[in-house]
């Protein structure tokens, strides 16, 4: 069985009847992983949207709201949990070897019926940053690449939040200064140059989840290559927008992705 074949599909109630909702298990390196996979009724051929989510195990959970959301701006919406999630077989490693996940995502999507292969784009929010920046690089065919209050660099994020230290220490196997290239394979700045897809950077500069800093150095990495990068940055939002404000900031989002 390859990477991104859908070994089960159950429907979902989806809160938008112009939207189909599934919960789909697919399978990915040896895994049986779940997600949600969310399109639009009508007939036609639409882009591919890979949502990422943030977090880890049950922080940060795919909201059925946002996909729906996503999904009724006219995409075929794949959202995966990620590895150990939900009833999904393995355990997260916070952007290790469950990258995996979003790349066979990435293939879910490629293959659906109502997707147009060669336009797929990868959103990420908060850790799902670089789980999108990854996916880029991996997936040099990707039509664009979103990072909203995105993590850019697994150090900073370590030197930066005192309570996920535990956590980190435990999935990733240690710290930065003990196991730096642990750190290194986990923080997509060092392999920008194989990103060919524009990049938008949307963050809130006063985020404490995720510090600014991070889109700061992931947009300056990617001028110096030469890479195409759009930034909007908020200087009155922490991690999560006002909802008028992010209702606006989704429509732009999704207006430049069908640019691209």
């Amino acid at each position: 069985m390859v990477d991104g074949s859908i070994i089960d599909r159950q429907r979902y109630p989806s809160p938008n009847p112009r939207i189909e909702l599934y919960l789909i298990t697919y399978y990915c390196k040896g895994l049986r992983v779940k997600g949600y996979l969310a399109y639009p009724k009508e007939e036609g051929c639409y882009d591919g949207f890979l949502y990422l989510r943030g977090g880890i195990k049950n922080v940060g959970k795919v909201r059925i709201g946002r996909i729906i959301q996503f999904a009724s701006e006219g995409f075929v919406v794949m959202a995966p949990f990620y590895r150990g999630n939900q009833g999904g077989e393995g355990n997260e490693d916070f952007a290790g070897d469950d990258r995996y996940d979003a790349l066979a995502s990435y293939k879910v999507l490629e293959q659906h019926p109502k997707v147009n292969p060669n336009r797929i784009h990868a959103f990420g929010f908060s850790r799902g940053g670089v789980m999108a920046l990854l996916t880029g690089i991996y997936e040099t065919n990707i039509c664009s690449i979103v990072s909203w209050g995105g993590v850019s660099d697994m150090s900073l994020t370590y030197v930066e939040r005192k309570d996920l230290r535990r956590m980190m220490k435990r999935v990733i196997g240690g710290t930065p200064t003990k196991y730096p290239e642990r750190y290194r394979y986990r923080t997509p700045l060092y392999e920008l140059e194989k990103i060919e897809a524009p990049v938008l950077i949307i963050h809130g500069e006063k985020d404490k989840n995720v510090s600014v800093e991070h889109s700061y150095r992931l947009e300056k990495r990617l001028k110096e290559l030469g890479k195409s990068v759009t930034s909007r940055y908020f200087k009155q939002f922490t991690h999560y927008f006002p909802p008028a404000e992010n209702r606006e900031t989704v429509k732009f989002v999704t207006e430049w992705m069908k640019n691209q």
